[in-house]
């Protein structure tokens, strides 16, 4: 267990379910929920450029704020898979092979002079004065850049002097963005007659929602690079290419055309809006494709499976549920569940029911006071066990503290078995909530083109400290995965599909976890190499995410990185981490990424799970 976790929405607002028997499944997070206290809040926030039918997704995008800052915002996965393609680590750390720059600067030449041919149609369709000489001036910019180009060109021209053929997802980009400008744009009415200047400025403003994700994307990349390197980039060999995009002039540049995109759309309909959200998302992916295609011929740590050989390897990915796949914790819901359809104080139970329920308002109150001990208890165990200082990394010493955390945790089960809260629950009703829960963006997707790789050896497992795994099975379902995952989770005890109240116990604690998680690796034997990454998100996920090769945090826990951190752990950002193996990587290097470290590395999204695992 963990603990109190309030979200600042109502759970009712979690689910739909179409012809249910909830009329709601309540108005506000009453009840307290176990589980949850200890992790941020903020970790369950998760935007989704488009929302799958199955959930009823709470946008976490801003409504309010610039159309390009919601719909950079909306575009964030394409900007991280960007980051994480083997060429933008390899520039980032300073080791990419020349000839694969000289190749990419060919392919930006060939860009950049679309672009400005781009600007160039903008502007003549610009009806604002303002807008006209904006877009002007940021034709300009482009031959300024061009003219930087021209300097690299010539630095490290290639002995023969020869440019590299385009690549065709060069030319699928600029096919792409000189239609637009053009007025070609599938899906978009009314751009058949151009000569209101009405709609002249709409054909603007679709250009420059094809133009405006380029020069965010290029100013992120740049100041990503930067940051990471610090004082470090004064040595590197494409110094000049890190500080001109991560300048301050090319930080206006962005935000100029980004205001200009915001006047040219300030008169535009809904359905039109939406031509512009789709013209940037398309724009966002064709960038990342950009990045993709460059020829890296040198040996990279990305992505984790480049070397993998599914007759000699198996890559075994674990993960927690609560928190980490969902954006709420499957407490609540099941107690809310029971709650709601627990009888009124004045209803009389049917005479064929198999258990004598609690009402739903003694339900509530139980549940209540049930959790609040668990959330001071929970907090007390915690210091208990937490060393006066800081002390170095030993594994055997985190495994001997965390001993009285699972006991305790144990006994917090039995208090709610005992308390008969999660007596009376039916399978249906459960396996509808399974199916309705709100899954982390990205999540499902990085477990389906995991499982679906022809060329991939793969394992993935669910080890949860869920009381009932029939609700991660029909979630996981709902995803097209059960078949896929293997889930390892406590049990629901069943009379006739209604719950008894008591729990078939096998997950409920830290040590629980990592006994399953080496059962498991034991049981696939030594047939293969097995690579092994943990995903989790609290301190029941800490000695997995220790024992496995590869540690991932995801969101952010205050008591999982105090305590964890007072044991001599380090939490490092994962994109760092690999800029640095990057730079450090030789031809001979062997595989660096090895469990029992000390080392946990920290991620802000599933998108950066996948980039680094699967690359985009």
């Amino acid at each position: 267990m963990r603990t109190l976790f309030i979200p600042k929405f109502p759970l009712s607002s979690l689910f739909v379910f179409p012809n249910s028997p909830f009329p709601f499944l309540i108005d506000a997070f009453r009840s307290l929920s176990f589980h949850s206290l200890h992790r941020s809040p903020s970790s369950a926030a998760s935007s989704s450029p488009t929302m799958p039918p199955r959930l009823a997704m709470i946008s976490h995008v801003d409504s309010d704020g610039p159309l390009a800052r919601r719909l950079w915002n909306k575009c964030r996965r394409e900007s991280i898979l960007s980051m994480y393609t083997p060429f933008c680590v390899c520039l980032a750390c300073g080791t990419l092979n020349i000839d694969t720059f000289r190749h990419y600067i060919d392919q930006d030449v060939h860009f950049l002079k679309a672009f400005a041919r781009a600007y160039e149609l903008a502007a003549e369709c610009a009806d604002d004065d303002d807008a006209k000489h904006s877009i002007n001036e940021l034709r300009k910019a482009v031959s300024v850049e061009l003219k930087m180009h021209a300097s690299f060109v010539k630095e490290w021209a290639a002995a023969d002097g020869k440019e590299s053929p385009v690549n065709p997802a060069t030319i699928k980009y600029t096919d792409f963005l000189l239609a637009t400008a053009s007025g070609k744009i599938e899906g978009a009415e009314g751009l058949g007659n151009l000569a209101t200047p009405f709609e002249r400025t709409k054909l603007a403003a679709y250009a420059l929602g094809a133009m405006t994700p380029c020069m965010r994307l290029y100013a992120y990349l740049a100041t990503e690079f930067k940051g990471v390197l610090g004082a470090l980039h004064g040595d590197h060999p494409y110094k000049t290419w890190i500080e001109n995009y991560a300048s301050k002039g090319f930080e206006e540049a962005a935000e100029k055309t980004e205001d200009v995109l915001e006047k040219l759309s300030a008169t535009l309909t809904g359905e039109e809006l939406d031509t512009i959200e789709k013209l940037y998302h398309q724009a966002m992916k064709l960038e990342q494709e950009f990045f993709c295609s460059q020829p890296v011929s040198q040996k990279t740590v990305l992505p984790l499976i480049k070397d993998h050989n599914p007759a000699e390897d198996r890559l075994v990915l674990f993960s927690d549920f609560d928190l980490t796949c969902t954006v709420v914790d499957s407490s609540a819901i099941l107690a809310e569940i029971a709650i709601v359809r627990a009888p009124k104080p004045d209803q009389i139970q049917p005479e064929d029911q198999p258990f004598t329920r609690m009402s739903s308002a003694d339900l509530r109150n139980t549940w209540g006071v049930i959790s609040r001990q668990y959330t001071e208890e929970y907090e007390e165990c915690i210091d208990k066990v937490m060393p006066p200082k800081t002390v170095e990394f030993k594994f055997e010493d985190l495994c001997t503290a965390l001993e009285q955390l699972s006991d305790f945790e144990k006994r917090a089960n039995n208090r709610v078995v005992e308390s008969g809260v999660l007596k009376g629950l039916n399978f249906e009703d459960i396996r509808r909530a399974g199916e309705h829960l709100i899954i982390q963006d990205g999540c499902f997707n990085f477990f389906g083109t995991a499982c679906k790789s022809e060329n991939l050896n793969v394992g993935v497992h669910i080890l949860s400290y869920c009381w009932c795994a029939d609700l991660i099975r029909s979630s996981f379902n709902s995803g097209g995965l059960l078949t896929q995952v293997t889930i390892h989770a406590n049990e629901f005890a069943f009379e006739e599909a209604v719950s008894t109240g008591d729990l078939v116990r096998r997950v409920e604690s830290p040590l629980d976890k990592v006994n399953a998680f080496r059962k498991i690796l034991e049981n696939y034997g030594n047939d293969r190499n097995n690579l092994t990454v943990y995903i989790g998100d609290s301190i029941g996920d800490l000695l997995c995410l220790l024992e496995a090769d590869i540690g991932i945090v995801i969101g952010s826990s205050a008591s999982l990185r105090r305590l964890a951190t007072r044991f001599g752990v380090s939490f490092v950002p994962l994109y760092p981490s690999v800029v640095r193996k990057q730079k450090d990587l030789t031809e001979d290097s062997r595989r660096s990424w090895k469990g029992l470290s000390g080392v946990l590395y920290t991620v802000n999204s599933w998108a950066e799970i996948h980039a680094f695992v699967l690359g985009c």
